[in-house]
């Protein structure tokens, strides 16, 4: 038996927009700013650096404006991204991404002290000379991450903010020393590089895919959501603000270095270009650090309520894991065991981990998160959904645009990483959804799109109906639970070319107590459906009679958007004589209604293993011959009958045989149904023949038969029709309104 799940605190710390901006801002002009944009002029030029922000940011934004409208439709609880994208998506697709924005968080973490111990670079001989032993940046970068783990598991998320404002503002302030500095000795009269002078350039998207983390902060303040006062307003506000003020930063950033020094020392990533040109050259190495360690601290503050966030909904394998994880500490709910996951993962991350490769990793997992994300809102806008009413709208083809370039760039910058992210996550999601088979996984929003879809298709398909029949079959019973050959009959004819609808009738007239007893029904019928999957409809009618029932249902609108031209009825062989006289009215009722008819007598054989199928066709019903054909072709089709052998009998007048014969070929030819010469049978009728006697020598050990019958017999013969041929297993008697054309 599962746990209850841990609730956080409303509300949590009640932050305002502030820490939003601050940490989105701090994410943005990080690392990659300092150590990666020199490089990027040097390979592309300004030019090819500009194309890499308006790239970046044909991403970031939609993301940006996607959550904006998002967070001011509901309240973005705790999870932050992987709160809209579970609740959106449902829990196994919501899961699988939630995994992976926990580990690119994580991953993160590492990611900005590996950058803040090459702030150290300049320290190396000091250092050297000091301990004895050759500069390794694991030295700062280890140490850093068991500190920064020991300021969240003390003072929480906090002293995280109030931190924030610091290295936010000494960033600032080593930024205007480097904007307002003076280029390089030799360079000061130096065109701006518009374009890459290098001979041996890296590719454009290596470049683009090594920057791209750059621009990935603006959702950093996300994961704060159950900790604000008012996410629907912080949200929008803080990221896109954090967005703009970015955006112009890299732009002046670029030019600055671009008119600043020459090609080949901006290549050198090794060297802190952006020391020699600031006005006082140790207040370079003092941002780096500082961006490297507010990034740090965002993504500690976000990563471990994502995780707790993934293990309060259960998608933690293990309850004990679910357990440790999920809690919470003090008032607040502070993630601490969370905590202590991320940073032992930034931990393994930081001793193996380059710059560069792991900026690599973090971009494929982001891309991921961001195409869901504006895949999100380009779904709420094609659901319409009545509860979807944000303050703040973007435009769908602003949301598809980034979905799109999103999966686009992904390959773009590594084929492999990208398929083997699909891959993991494909795995996920299947382990994921075994884990939690039990529940309705079917996100809203998928809902509403289905919905959507229908109600357009169904539309279009009533004002354009198909040229060509295909099944769409409706039967009514209130034998549904002591037998179940009527809906596996169903199922099999609306496999794959055909929809079947299967109504439970109850007697009586609609009451609250009827009503009641449909809907404990209905449950029954969807328990039913999902032990053994099929294409067919299920819901209850509530009716005096069943000659009113079936008369209602003839005149309701096909559920698949096509008309119902097909009704399914049944009795078994050990039915009393007046359930044969109800299907017989019904048949009578259905065929007034312009419908074709089915009937299905089954009994104790239960289509045994669905190995043969006959078929029967005589001058009374030559009619039907196409229909039945086509039937046997549904039915050949569905993996309960696959193997099974099929043979075709008929039974004219002597002088009729040639002529009856050929046409059958031809209709057999037509409806390119697989059948050798020796399946088909024609036998010459005459009056000296046992109709009857030849049926059941011929037939006695087939697995189902299908045979004809037309209105005028039903008339004449009654339920003698459908009583007679007792040594035969099931039987399926097919009367078509009007003859069907096999193309």
């Amino acid at each position: 038996m599962r746990e209850s799940r841990p609730e956080a605190s409303a509300g949590g710390h009640g932050f305002g927009t502030a820490p939003v901006f601050l940490a989105s801002i701090s994410t943005i002009l990080g690392a990659i700013l300092f150590l990666r944009f020199g490089y990027a002029v040097a390979q592309t030029g300004f030019l090819g650096t500009l194309a890499i922000i308006a790239l970046g940011h044909a991403v970031t934004i939609p993301t940006a404006l996607a959550i904006a409208e998002i967070a001011t439709n509901r309240r973005v609880e705790g999870g932050g991204e992987y709160f809209i994208i579970s609740r959106s998506f449902g829990q196994s697709i919501g899961g699988a991404i939630g995994i992976a924005l926990f580990m690119s968080q994580a991953i993160s973490v590492a990611f900005y002290l590996i950058a803040f111990a090459e702030a150290f670079r300049s320290l190396a001989p000091l250092i050297e000379s000091t301990i004895g032993i050759p500069f390794d940046p694991r030295m700062i970068s280890l140490p850093a991450i068991v500190l920064l783990l020991g300021l969240m598991l003390t003072r929480g998320a906090s002293i995280g903010v109030a931190v924030l404002w610091v290295v936010v503002g000494v960033l600032a302030v080593s930024l205007v020393a480097f904007l307002v500095g003076h280029a390089v000795p030799g360079s000061e009269d130096q065109a701006p590089i518009l374009f890459s002078e290098l001979q041996l350039k890296d590719p454009f998207i290596l470049v683009f895919a090594i920057v791209f983390p750059a621009f990935t902060g603006m959702t950093a303040g996300v994961g704060l959501s159950g900790d604000l006062a008012s996410p629907r307003k912080s949200i929008p506000l803080g990221i896109m603000s954090a967005t703009a003020a970015g955006m112009l930063m890299y732009v002046l950033v670029a030019w600055k270095l671009s008119v600043s020094a020459p090609t080949e020392m901006l290549a050198d990533t090794s060297r802190l270009v952006m020391s020699d040109i600031a006005l006082w050259p140790p207040l370079i190495p003092i941002g780096l650090a500082a961006a490297c360690i507010s990034s740090a601290i965002g993504s500690i503050l976000v990563a471990p309520r994502t995780l707790q966030a993934l293990a309060r909904d259960r998608i933690v394998p293990s309850v004990s894991a679910t357990r440790v994880l999920s809690a919470g500490v003090g008032e607040l709910g502070e993630p601490r065991n969370a905590t202590i996951v991320t940073a032992g993962l930034a931990f393994l991350v930081a001793m193996f981990g380059n710059v560069d490769f792991v900026a690599r990793i973090i971009s494929m997992f982001f891309m991921v998160t961001y195409g869901s994300l504006c895949a999100i809102s380009f779904l709420e806008h094609f659901a319409a959904r009545p509860s979807y009413r944000p303050s703040f709208r973007s435009r769908w083809y602003i949301s598809l645009a980034g979905a799109v370039i999103c999966l686009f760039l992904m390959f773009q910058m590594d084929p492999l990483y990208a398929l083997l992210a699909i891959v993991v996550m494909s795995i996920l999601y299947w382990g994921i959804q075994r884990s939690i088979s039990h529940q309705d996984d079917l996100g809203a929003i998928f809902q509403g799109v289905m919905t959507q879809m229908t109600r357009r298709l169904q539309i279009r398909l009533q004002k354009t109906p198909p040229d060509e029949w295909r099944p769409s079959i409706i039967t009514v019973t209130d034998r549904t639970f002591d037998r179940s050959a009527p809906m596996q009959m169903l199922t099999w004819l609306s496999h794959r070319y055909g929809f079947g609808t299967y109504l439970h009738y109850i007697k009586g007239l609609l009451t609250d107590e009827s009503y009641r007893e449909s809907q404990d029904v209905l449950d029954r019928l969807l328990k039913l459906q999902e032990q053994r999957p099929s294409g067919v409809f299920v819901d209850t009618m509530i009716s005096p009679s069943m000659r009113s029932a079936l008369a209602q249902t003839l005149q309701a609108p096909g559920i698949a958007g096509v008309e119902n031209n097909t009704v399914l009825f049944e009795f078994s062989e050990h039915d009393p004589i007046s359930v044969v006289e109800e299907v017989s009215d019904g048949v009578m009722l259905a065929q007034t209604a312009r419908m074709d008819t089915l009937v299905l007598r089954h009994g104790d054989h239960h289509f045994g293993n669905r190995a043969s199928i006959h078929i029967w066709l005589t001058w009374h019903d030559y009619r039907n011959a196409s229909l039945i054909i086509l039937l046997s072709y549904i039915l050949l089709g569905h993996p309960d009958w696959d193997g099974a052998e099929l043979s075709i009998f008929a039974a004219f007048p002597d002088s009729q045989v040639r002529e009856r014969t050929d046409e059958l070929m031809a209709l057999i030819a037509e409806g390119r149904i697989a059948i050798s010469g020796r399946r088909l049978k024609v036998f010459p009728t005459d009056d000296r023949i046992d109709f009857s006697r030849l049926v059941e020598a011929k037939s006695a050990d087939a697995d189902l038969v299908l045979m004809g019958f037309t209105e005028e017999r039903l008339g004449s013969k009654g339920t003698e029709l459908f009583t007679r041929h007792l040594g035969l297993n099931e039987i399926l008697w097919v009367s078509a309104r009007e003859s069907i054309a096999i193309e």
